[in-house]
């Protein structure tokens, strides 16, 4: 039987006071090691994000986690109580976190295959997936841009924002960076695997810069993977974004 695939937690923080801001600022050098020491957890990054949505050059106050872990329980628990997500989350305005199930992934991120199972390697992604699942999804894209690519990769960034903007099928997304303007990672949120790939095989900004990054080798490293959404709390920009799930389940009910 194979491994099961880790669970992966985004977990989004937005600060408002100027000193809840330089304290975050302090907390992407400080808050490494504690983070690292949070029991239960696996690969993990801490990042921040850009202004708006996050896709743009421009630092914004938000910070973003990103962490795997062995099972859902162990996620939520830590994400509840773990030290280090309490006091981002005591000290922000604004507090989102997702929890992830991982379906598949390909690719590196700093050299390693942080969704695979332990000691395991990537699975190749299906697109459209031979058995997607029911309920919402989640995409997972990074890359590590070319320093020489760094003009053409942002000239295309607001046009392919725009266009995950006006689909009404996107129900969240935001862009955060490991390191800026190099290092970069966008997360959506779909209401199931068919409008998901529906949007990646269209044409627009989106494939023609797909078509770029091959032709024109953009990125040093890439990943992409794709997650069941198991759960969601908090709320991002003034609401709950995937408050619209909740209360289609209800109904259903």
């Amino acid at each position: 039987m194979p491994a099961p695939l880790p669970i992966a937690t985004l977990s989004l923080f937005r600060f408002g006071r100027w000193r809840d801001r330089a304290w975050a600022f302090g907390q992407m050098a400080l808050a490494r090691r504690p983070l690292a020491r949070t029991e239960g957890i696996g690969f993990h990054k801490l990042m921040g994000a850009g202004t708006g949505e996050g896709f743009t050059p421009l630092p914004d106050a938000v910070v973003a986690i990103l962490a795997t872990w062995p099972d859902l329980g162990r996620a939520r628990a830590a994400l509840e109580e773990a030290p280090v997500f309490r006091r981002f989350g005591d000290r922000a305005v604004e507090r989102f976190d997702l929890h992830l199930e991982t379906l598949s992934a390909r690719g590196l991120w700093s050299r390693t295959t942080p969704f695979a199972p332990a000691g395991g390697e990537p699975e190749p992604v299906a697109s459209p997936p031979a058995d997607p699942p029911a309920g919402p999804v989640a995409a997972i894209t990074r890359a590590t841009v070319r320093p020489r690519k760094l003009l053409k990769f942002w000239a295309r960034v607001p046009a392919i924002s725009a266009r995950i903007g006006a689909d009404r099928s996107v129900l969240f997304k935001a862009g955060v960076g490991e390191v800026p303007w190099l290092h970069q990672v966008t997360v959506s949120v779909w209401p199931d695997a068919a409008s998901m790939h529906a949007f990646a095989r269209a044409g627009g900004p989106h494939a023609e810069a797909i078509r770029a990054v091959r032709a024109e080798d953009w990125f040093a490293e890439e990943l992409y993977a794709r997650f069941a959404v198991r759960g969601h709390a908090g709320r991002w920009q003034g609401h709950d974004p995937l408050a619209a799930l909740a209360s289609a389940r209800l109904a259903a009910e």
